[in-house]
């Protein structure tokens, strides 16, 4: 099919194609009527759902087909396709974004060869027009980069998972990533079950500077810690040796030995990638990966700014890489010498973490750096706000000069033994006046003026008794900075494991921290005996570095496939053989089985969790599982339930239907409405509000 030439009867000249709706009313407002802009929204094509997809005989060919309830679409962008002198392939600008409008041709009948493709790194007017104007060739390595990933993860997950199934129970899955992960999770709670603190020690005398110069006795006086004994580092790991120490240290002087004065710089962090975004909105908004990506998300395709139009806010948050543009810099340079002055500008380069695949995309940061968070916060929702200063604040402190700090180090002798004092003091702030990362290194503590050979007096000597910690649990941060160091997976991919290994009941969190199951420790245990290479989080980097190499060295991807799965096929054969069912203990509820009162149990079928009677055999009583909110029904006093639609929609309806038909689509309180009495509801938009239940009260607050 052929979409050049003139085109007498169309509709329109040129077609645009990106993956989301809002991406696509974005774009639609920086083109004039000439182009017409639609969403495939997300992937067209995809391996069957109901079998393996791929001809393991015939090379590891993917077998592709058109996804389930994707039919209206494609004949839409047909329908389009057909009248459009130019069809523009815009989807997002990586692996997955190339692989999708790789797909796109294929169904739409474009040559892939012809210049079709169109990129872009933020969604602002400027960008657009000029994406349209550079269409390039689809990048077959990039597709062929994608392509090798989603075999591999189908070849593990579609093989493994159904013998999961088999040998402990329904609903279970394996992953190249997910699996490797949650080893490190369960290796995380091994190591913290077999930690055994050992006691330790910290000595600490509270000295003063003698004579009456200074007024306030607090700067006169210095707090140090015990070091060293005869030059030697010192550990004092009991109370004897703590005692016998105290007493030692009464014998003698505190003299100064020595005292250090220099300037210490600290310099800013280096603008977001995708991974350091996830880290730093866990830590500093308290959002979990998957809300972070959401967010960004948003922020990238556009957001309606009063007076400004929709604007895609920030660039492209799929990135491994910490290079801007020199727009950018320029720009960065520019509002940091007019809104601060000249010595807060910085001159700091930065380094990727490995020669970087994706370094065709830049950092993460503000598209348009003039639109400052506060300038625009009444366009954003309160989360939107959030993460956006987040990424303003520590792209222009990237920019700008570093934290300048007079330390002062005091090596304070007594006898053989040899204290240490240190006082800190900003000269400086820099970078610290836009984004505070300060640490306790930072703190304000001022030394005294102290001079070589100075006789300091005791105030107070004394020993504090402490034990070693064990490692703590990982929070979402802390595994999504460990999976990065160990370069296992891609930070685009973590938001959707972290949430794989929750839902399948392999992970809980417990107060932010991610906490191993019973079920986790199994499924670990077992791919550590029968799948080893999967888990091994070394073989794991190793694998992700061959499938980069196919972006980077054009490596064949079906090599990589055909050596993996040769180990694999001989893992799967013993395991089928050795691996025998493992019976899990059945998790009791606190609800009563209505035929013979014996505690209901949770259970796992083909369709998800059910409750059945702890009595089976004898009371073979089963219902489903639902999820009740701490409201009673107001028209028959039973409990209000969570339950879905067959759309898969969430709705709150009476546990005693079909006798009571009441419902809502809305979260209901327990509180009823001042106005009309009816049940007042909790709804969620860009912020959450209570709403009366009643359509025709009105009432909210």
């Amino acid at each position: 099919m052929s979409h050049s030439g003139t085109g007498g009867q169309m509709g329109n000249k040129f077609l645009i194609i990106v993956e989301s709706p809002s991406k696509a009313k974005t774009i639609g407002k920086f083109l004039g009527s000439k182009y017409k802009v639609v969403a495939s929204v997300g992937h067209v094509r995809d391996l069957p759902k109901s079998k393996l997809g791929i001809d393991i005989e015939n090379n590891f060919e993917p077998a592709y087909i058109a996804i389930r309830g994707k039919g209206d679409v494609i004949k839409a962008m047909r329908k389009e396709a057909k009248t459009a002198e130019k069809i523009f392939l815009a989807t997002d600008p990586d692996r997955e974004g190339e692989a999708i409008s790789w797909h796109i041709a294929h169904l739409l009948g474009i040559d892939e060869k012809s210049a079709c493709r169109v990129v872009f790194n933020e969604i602002t007017k400027g960008t657009i027009q000029n994406a349209v104007k550079n269409p390039r060739v689809i990048d077959k390595k990039l597709v062929d980069a994608q392509q090798a990933r989603r075999v591999l993860d189908r070849l593990v997950g579609y093989q493994i998972s159904p013998l999961l199934w088999r040998k402990i129970r329904r609903g279970l899955s394996a992953g190249r990533v997910q699996s490797a992960a949650l080893k490190i999770i369960c290796d995380r709670e091994k190591a913290i079950l077999d930690f055994v603190p050992k006691e330790y020690w910290t000595i600490t005398a509270l000295l003063e500077k003698m004579g009456k110069e200074a007024k306030d006795q607090k700067k006169k006086q210095v707090s140090a810690k015990l070091v060293e004994r005869d030059g030697k580092k010192i550990t004092v790991d009991n109370k004897k040796l703590a005692d016998e120490i105290l007493a030692d240290l009464k014998k003698n002087d505190y003299i100064v030995k020595q005292v250090e004065e220099k300037e210490r710089v600290k310099k800013p962090l280096p603008p977001f990638t995708t991974s350091t975004l996830q880290q730093e909105a866990s830590n500093k908004l308290g959002f979990f990966t998957k809300k972070t990506m959401l967010i960004a998300q948003q922020l990238y395709e556009g957001i309606e700014i009063k007076g400004h139009g929709t604007v895609g806010l920030v660039t492209y948050i799929r990135t491994d890489s910490v290079r801007v543009s020199e727009e950018a810099q320029a720009a960065a340079t520019a509002y940091i010498t007019e809104n601060y002055s000249k010595d807060y500008l910085g001159n700091f380069t930065y380094s990727n973490k490995k020669k970087d695949v994706q370094d065709a995309h830049e950092a993460i940061r503000p598209s348009i750096l003039d639109l400052h968070p506060d300038q625009i916060k009444d366009s954003l929702s309160k989360d939107q706000y959030g993460l956006y200063k987040l990424v303003w604040t520590r792209f222009l402190a990237s920019r700008m000069a570093a934290a300048v700090f007079d330390s002062a180090a005091a090596e304070i002798e007594n006898g053989k033994y040899t204290f240490r004092a240190n006082g800190s003091r900003l000269k400086f702030d820099g970078y610290l006046r836009i984004y505070n990362n300060t640490n306790e290194e930072d703190e304000e503590k001022t030394l005294p003026e102290l001079s070589a050979g100075e006789k300091l007096e005791l105030l107070d000597l004394g020993g504090e008794q402490n034990f070693t910690q064990p490692p703590s649990r990982f929070s979402e941060a802390g595994l999504v900075k460990d999976l990065e160091d160990k370069n296992i997976g891609r930070p685009s991919t973590y938001a959707p494991i972290i949430a794989t290994l929750i839902e399948r009941k392999y992970v809980t969190r417990e107060k932010k921290a991610l906490l191993p199951t019973e079920l986790g420790f199994i499924v670990t245990d077992l791919m550590e005996k029968y799948f080893n290479q999967i888990v091994d989080a070394g073989f794991t980097a190793e694998m992700e570095d061959k499938l980069d190499a196919v972006e980077i060295e054009n490596m064949d991807w079906k090599t990589i496939i055909s050596d993996f799965y040769a180990t694999l096929k001989v893992e799967l054969e013993v395991a089928e053989k050795e691996m025998g069912h493992i019976k899990l203990e059945d998790e009791l509820t606190d609800e009563l089985c209505e035929l013979c009162g014996k505690p209901m149990a949770v259970k796992h079928g083909r369709f998800g969790e059910f409750l059945a009677c702890s009595g089976y055999p004898e009371c073979k009583n089963t219902k489903a599982r639902v999820q009740k909110i701490d409201v009673k029904c107001p028209s028959c006093g039973k409990d209000i339930v969570a339950r879905k639609s067959k759309t898969g929609k969430l709705f709150y309806g009476c546990s005693g239907y079909p006798d009571c038909k009441q419902m809502y689509w809305n979260k209901p309180i327990d509180k009823p409405c001042p106005n009309c009495g009816a049940m007042l509801t909790e709804k969620k938009t860009k912020t959450t509000s209570v709403v009366c239940s009643n359509t025709e009260c009105g009432y909210k607050e």
